[in-house]
């Protein structure tokens, strides 16, 4: 029978998450984990990749992040197994960008596909739409709030003292994605795959002209600096 992990649910998207990391890589693997608990997460790094279905059982992951290339059975196969049990969304990994990969990856189940050597913030912002498909998050947190701004996740709208502020789907997604992770850096790179979901996006003007938009929206309520660059990184709210 098929299930879909559930979690304790608590505000915001990283809260109450666990995330099981196969990767038999041991200093990638701990760098994964030393990311993803800054960030939040409960996170356990396989370590007998003969017997990986057992630690999937046992730790009951909302999200399985998996190397392809892994010893005894690649993770193909794995995912495959996974499927058999399970709707948890899988985002596979592999050093190859290769047409191939991305296909039998999908085939074989998985939800999602990041190429090594990826930066943090991208993979932060992959599990994160994950999270957001697989688990309907936007109706079981309904509202980001900072310094007195609103953001209702439901219909994607933004209030700051009493003044509405009319969000595109790009305004949203990115002033939603700073909310979540606010206090924290995130890249050009994690915004750009936010809101085009695209690896090969490479005019990072027309994100520079998305920020720019939405900071005079803001502006026009009152909300001054609400959005700080981090110079030649990307952006935060502090």
């Amino acid at each position: 029978m098929c299930r879909l992990q559930n979690a304790e649910w608590r505000y915001g998207v990283s809260g109450g998450y666990k995330i099981l990391i196969v990767e038999d890589d041991p200093m990638i693997a701990l760098s994964l984990q030393k990311h993803l608990r800054s960030r939040g997460y409960e996170t356990r790094c396989v370590q007998d990749f003969r017997n990986v279905m057992e630690e999937f059982d046992m730790f009951e992951p909302q999200v399985v992040l998996l190397n392809i290339v892994l010893p005894f059975r690649n993770g193909y196969q794995w995912c495959a197994e996974i499927r058999k049990v399970s709707q948890t969304p899988v985002l596979l990994t592999a050093a190859s960008s290769d047409k191939m990969n991305r296909e039998k990856a999908f085939q074989a189940g998985g939800n999602d596909f990041i190429v090594k050597p990826f930066d943090m913030d991208v993979l932060t912002a992959k599990i994160q739409a994950l999270l957001r498909r697989t688990y309907d998050l936007a109706e079981r947190a309904n509202f980001l709030e900072h310094k007195g701004a609103l953001l209702n996740l439901s219909d994607s709208t933004f209030v700051y003292e009493g003044h509405r502020v009319d969000l595109g789907r790009n305004d949203f997604l990115i002033i939603r994605a700073l909310m979540e992770n606010k206090g924290f850096v995130v890249t050009r790179e994690a915004l750009i795959a936010e809101l085009w979901e695209s690896d090969d996006y490479v005019d990072e003007n027309t994100l520079t002209v998305n920020v720019t938009r939405l900071r005079r929206k803001l502006e026009s309520v009152g909300l001054f600096h609400f959005i700080r660059t981090k110079k030649g990184v990307g952006y935060l709210i502090e």
